[in-house]
C-alpha cells in the first residue's frame, strides 16, 4: 500500500509539473489575460477540468508558474567567487550588467516574473508580494547580511530596510533593462549602445552605495 501511494504521489507531483511547465510557456507568450486554460490542457492532452483540480483557478496556477519561475533565475550571491570576493557592490554590478544576458538565456522564467511584476491584477500582485516577502527567492536578506560582514553595508539602518530598499531599487533597473530587450521602442534612445547601458548600471551602484554602503565599502 505505501508503494502505491508514494507512486500515486509521484505521479500527481510530475503531472502538476507539466502543467506548469507548459503554463509558463504559455504565460511568457501571450501574457496573464492573453493565456488560456484550455489551450494549457489541450496541449498537454487533459481535461480543462485536470488543471483546475490541481490549481483551482488561473490565478493559482499562474502563482505557481511565478514561483518556479524564480526558483530558475539566480540568487545574488550565485555570483561567480571571483566575484563575490570583489565584494557586496561587485555582485550588484555584476548581475545588473548581466541583465540582457539572462532574458536571452532564461526567457521564459524572466517574461513570466515580469508579467506577474506588472501584468496581473491587483490581487494576484498581493499574493506575488506575500511570496516574495516570505520566501526571499532571491536571497536578498543573505546577500545584505553577506555585505554587512564584510563591512561595506550599514548596520546602523534596520536590515529590513535595506534589504527591501535594494529589492526594490535593483527589481525596477532590472525590469527597465528587461522591458526595453522586450520593447525595444520602451528606451529607443540608447538602443544598440552598450556603453550607455554600462553607464545606467555604474550609476546605478554608485547611487545605492551611496545611500546603504559605508565608507569602508
Amino acid at each position: 500500500m505505501a508503494t502505491t501511494t508514494t507512486t500515486r504521489a509521484e505521479r500527481t507531483r510530475a503531472k502538476r509539473e507539466r502543467i506548469v511547465g507548459c503554463a509558463m510557456r504559455h504565460f511568457a507568450a501571450d501574457g496573464y489575460h492573453g493565456a488560456k486554460v484550455e489551450d494549457i490542457a489541450s496541449e498537454l492532452g487533459i481535461a480543462k477540468g485536470s488543471v483546475f483540480q490541481h490549481f483551482t483557478s488561473k490565478s493559482r496556477l499562474f502563482l505557481e508558474a511565478y514561483k518556479h519561475a524564480t526558483t530558475l533565475l539566480p540568487a545574488w550571491l550565485d555570483a561567480p567567487g571571483p566575484v563575490r570576493d570583489e565584494g557586496f557592490f561587485a555582485v550588484v554590478t555584476y548581475w545588473l550588467a548581466r541583465t540582457e544576458h539572462l532574458i536571452k538565456e532564461d526567457y521564459v522564467p524572466n517574461r513570466v516574473v515580469l508579467i506577474g511584476d506588472f501584468g496581473t491584477d491587483l490581487a494576484l500582485k498581493r499574493e506575488i508580494n506575500r511570496y516574495l516577502v516570505s520566501e526571499d527567492p532571491f536571497g536578498t536578506l543573505e546577500f545584505v547580511e553577506f555585505g554587512i560582514e564584510r563591512g561595506e553595508v550599514r548596520d546602523d539602518v534596520d536590515i529590513e530596510m535595506v534589504t527591501s530598499m535594494v529589492d526594490w531599487l535593483s527589481n525596477s533597473l532590472q525590469d527597465a533593462l528587461v522591458s526595453e530587450e522586450l520593447d525595444p521602442g520602451l528606451f529607443h534612445r540608447w538602443r544598440g549602445q552598450p556603453e550607455r547601458q554600462q553607464m545606467r548600471v555604474d550609476d546605478f551602484t554608485t547611487l545605492l552605495k551611496s545611500a546603504i554602503g559605508t565608507q569602508q565599502g
